[in-house]
């Protein structure tokens, strides 16, 4: 866990904020992209779960608009899968770590 940093310009340390980039998907993830300018770390959690949870939401969509096999799949496949990996993504954010997902977590960083 990332202790003695100085806080993000939103006054939380810079763990918790990147933890509560994650807190409502792609909603906090922008929202924390767009005001915290200096902080890479929150930075770089901001826009993987901006780009994470922004495509989970289209495939849930789309998959929605496929009558009852689409609507299973969403509900019982990439609901869960999300759920799981949003706890995972803020924990590891919150214990300080630059945990990075294979596509995403490099799109974010090219994108910073």
């Amino acid at each position: 866990m990332m202790t003695g940093t100085p806080p993000t310009r939103s006054g939380l340390d810079s763990n918790v904020a990147a933890a509560l980039a994650y807190a409502l998907g792609w909603i906090t993830g922008l929202a924390f992209l767009l005001t915290e300018r200096s902080d890479s770390f929150v930075r770089f959690h901001a826009m993987q779960s901006t780009i994470v949870f922004a495509a989970l939401s289209i495939v849930c969509v789309l998959l929605q608009s496929i009558p009852l096999l689409g609507m299973l799949l969403a509900v019982f496949v990439v609901i869960p899968f999300s759920a799981v990996l949003w706890l995972f993504l803020m924990f590891k954010a919150y214990m300080g770590e630059r945990f990075k997902l294979p596509i995403a977590g490099d799109m974010a960083e090219q994108r910073l």
